[in-house]
């Protein structure tokens, strides 16, 4: 079993009868990728054309090893990836072994998630700043009611989006250790993690501290983070509804509070609100679209 489980053939012989495979890749060495893998031996990743509903996640168990079964298709895949939603992507795709592969789309892949091509850094951006506002906003609100320990909660992981942002503007992918990622790039933010985690002042005074950073960075970052919602926004006249936007094919699939981000853009004045009436519906009823607003 040893000999068959190392090299790969137990997983190629018996996925290879699953219709529609695409691609196949085993991550099977715990020590060294344990983080990635949550407690399991090994993990095999099977892209398919199709999925269906209850065998996208699967737990096996064979001989004493413990296996994580994934099976995505290609749209969720990708989406994933550049969203940022499976912070061990990245990583399975640098140290996997790709067992099989048709048309060398998962080395495509691997070869693509190392160089951050730029819509997809621009999409894995965009969503890194609306969780960063997300975070930060819950923060406000836990703080403004005194729930301290929520808002150092919430503001922890507005640091965290806060360093990815760095990370991925260096071209860098994060990673499960991503402080240790941080600390080589840019040492302020570490040291405002420091002084949140391990400061000897009040939780209410680290939290504050280190929130009127994060809400300066907020801003600072905003129009850079956001670039690719506001070239959508910008490139008709007539603006978006909400709907058009969350279905628009450069967004459509990512983790995206996407109301919370039109809102700080109309309110820093790099979007402008427009409207119009719903026709068929209740007289005086308007519906709010958005345009980019033209800035020298």
């Amino acid at each position: 079993m040893s000999r068959l489980d190392a090299s790969g053939l137990f997983y190629t012989d018996l996925f290879s009868r699953e219709k529609g495979l695409i691609s196949l890749m085993l991550v099977s060495n715990p020590s060294a990728h344990h983080t990635l893998i949550d407690g399991m031996d090994r993990l095999v990743l099977a892209v398919c054309e199709e999925v269906a509903d209850k065998r996208d996640l699967e737990h096996w168990m064979w001989g004493g090893t413990r296996i994580l079964v994934r099976r995505v298709t290609k749209s969720r895949l990708e989406n994933e990836l550049d969203g940022g939603a499976n912070t061990g992507l990245a990583q399975w795709l640098a140290y996997g072994d790709i067992l099989l592969d048709r048309n060398g789309y998962l080395e495509k892949l691997r070869q693509s998630a190392s160089r951050w091509p730029e819509a997809a850094k621009e999409r894995r951006l965009l969503c890194e700043y609306s969780d960063f506002a997300k975070s930060y906003w819950l923060a406000k609100m836990s703080l403004n009611d005194g729930h301290f320990m929520d808002a150092y909660n919430h503001v922890l992981m507005s640091l965290q989006h806060w360093g990815n942002l760095v990370l991925i503007e260096e071209g860098m992918r994060p990673d499960s250790n991503v402080w240790e990622q941080v600390k080589r790039v840019n040492m302020g933010i570490y040291k405002l993690y420091e002084e949140l985690t391990a400061n000897e002042e009040t939780l209410e005074q680290r939290v504050r501290l280190v929130m009127l950073a994060c809400e300066f960075s907020l801003v600072t970052k905003m129009k850079t983070s956001c670039a690719l919602l506001l070239r959508l926004l910008g490139s008709r006249p007539e603006g978006w509804s909400s709907a058009e936007l969350a279905h628009h094919p450069e967004l459509a699939g990512l983790p995206l509070d996407l109301e919370l981000v039109l809102f700080k853009l109309v309110k820093r004045g790099y979007v402008r609100e427009m409207t119009r009436s719903l026709r068929d519906h209740v007289s005086g009823l308007l519906e709010i679209r958005y345009a980019a607003e033209r800035l020298n």
